[in-house]
């Protein structure tokens, strides 16, 4: 009890009330397994929504998904299925609501495609036009639960992964993997003779597939995961999923509506602590400071590896490593980022970094991948709890997991994905990550994507029975 009062002190001088109710976040520091409490008080309390069991798609009469009683979902835009300017690519990833009108509401989907196949959409929305990721947007109204529009809004990118709304309501989408021309080698070492332009960057993308994305250098090439956007200031966060030490980046830009004007990029240095990859413990809070990176587009450097050149500029500067970092939001003064392999077992923590304090702590660490496996994905939900997606390779199903405000983890969502022949796919699917979560504004549909073989569901149901 007397480690308990004195995390919940450290937990308050997060405040973390002020943005998401976690009084007992210590409960998710691993010590527990699902449905373990710390109290008799909390043990009074149900977890999350009760047992999942599995429940047909109103789509395809499949049981994609293992849910709480109570809730459904329909799933809709299918990799092969025809859209305008084309056809829908593979590999759904990062996504997001970018604008809403009543019920009505618009996302912008990635797509982590990293083939030279070809772009799709308009030549006016293609960057380098033999790769083959991109974007693609969509209209979904809350009253009918229908998906509509789908529309390339950017291609010809190489891996999409996640990104994030910018305060104007267009989406960043990120480039995961990077290629310099005059090397002609991308990451992985591959040659790729067919590409003409540097790639690692982060994209501004529109909805309306109408006005050509913006390519945003300044905003560095490296292996980027996700961004988030802080309306107040028009800073931008950015994670970078390396191989080796990441780093976590804010982008000061010289114009917060129009990006692409340049701006300036820092990489985060918590005081007294170069590399935050392991032997931490959860609830430590660090001041931090901000570095210069003076090359931000550099994709090369004869003492680091492609795409660690930004990184190694922070780090020389005494920057501080983490452990591939992922999924970024924003939510009051408070920025939540995954390290989906930190930590000392290596399967994930999750941070948060206060602006307003330039404070930076760790919220969460796993220490049992029945409690949480590779945080992926992650957002705050309508009812201030976590949502967080897996994207384990320990040979489990993928699971969506919630956290509720008194910190404890809970199983939503359980893929259950096998397909005998629906629009056209077969297989054991369960297997392949949930990414790309979010909620429409008015907090009764979440929007998820199933990487491979590439679809999103939406779902609802009686979210006012639990934190979500």
């Amino acid at each position: 009890m007397a480690e308990r009062r004195a995390f919940l002190r450290r937990s308050a001088g997060l405040g973390l009330g002020a943005s998401l109710p976690l009084a007992g976040m210590f409960a998710l520091a691993g010590c527990r397994t699902r449905g373990e409490t710390a109290s008799a008080s909390a043990a009074a309390s149900p977890v999350g929504y009760g047992p999942l069991r599995p429940v047909a798609d109103e789509t395809t009469g499949a049981t994609l998904l293992r849910l709480p009683e109570g809730f459904r979902y329909r799933s809709f835009g299918w990799a092969g299925e025809a859209m305008q300017g084309g056809v829908i690519p593979t590999a759904h990833d990062g996504m997001g609501v970018v604008s809403a009108d009543g019920a009505r509401c618009t996302l912008i989907r990635n797509h982590e495609v990293i083939t030279s196949e070809g772009s799709f959409g308009d030549a006016s929305l293609q960057y380098d036009p033999p790769a083959s990721g991109g974007c693609v947007a969509f209209d979904f109204d809350g009253d009918s639960g229908e998906a509509s529009g789908f529309r390339a809004v950017l291609s010809g990118t190489l891996q999409n992964c996640a990104g994030g709304v910018s305060r104007s309501g267009s989406w960043l989408s990120c480039e995961e993997m990077t290629f310099d021309p005059q090397t002609g080698i991308d990451d992985r070492g591959q040659r790729r003779p067919e590409l003409s332009k540097p790639h690692g960057f982060v994209f501004e993308v529109f909805a309306d597939g109408q006005r050509p994305p913006q390519i945003i250098e300044a905003m560095g090439a490296f292996k980027h995961e996700a961004a988030a956007t802080d309306p107040r200031t028009g800073h931008v966060y950015l994670t970078e999923d390396g191989r080796g030490a990441s780093g976590f980046y804010r982008y000061v830009p010289d114009d917060p509506v129009q990006l692409a004007r340049g701006g300036r990029l820092y990489m985060l240095a918590a005081a007294g602590r170069s590399d935050l990859r392991r032997g931490v413990t959860v609830g430590t809070t660090f001041d931090v400071r901000w570095l210069p990176i003076e090359e931000p587009r550099r994709l090369t450097s004869p003492t680091a590896a492609q795409s660690a050149a930004v990184a190694e500029q922070g780090l020389r500067q005494g920057a501080t490593a983490f452990a591939r970092l992922e999924g970024c939001y924003i939510h009051g003064d408070a920025i939540f980022f995954t390290s989906t392999s930190g930590g000392d077992l290596g399967i994930g923590q999750i941070w948060v970094y206060r602006p307003g304090r330039e404070t930076l702590s760790l919220l969460f660490e796993s220490k049992s991948a029945k409690t949480m496996d590779y945080p992926d994905n992650l957002c705050v939900t309508p009812r201030s709890g976590l949502l967080i997606n897996e994207d384990n390779d320990s040979g489990n199903p993928q699971r969506m997991i919630g956290m509720d405000g008194e910190g404890r983890a809970f199983d939503f969502a359980e893929s259950n994905v096998v397909l005998g022949g629906e629009f056209g796919f077969r297989g054991d699917f369960r297997f392949e990550e949930w990414c790309g979560v979010c909620f429409s504004p008015d907090g009764r549909w979440l929007f998820a994507n199933c990487y491979t073989p590439g679809f999103t569901v939406a779902i609802t149901g009686p979210w006012e029975r639990g934190p979500l």
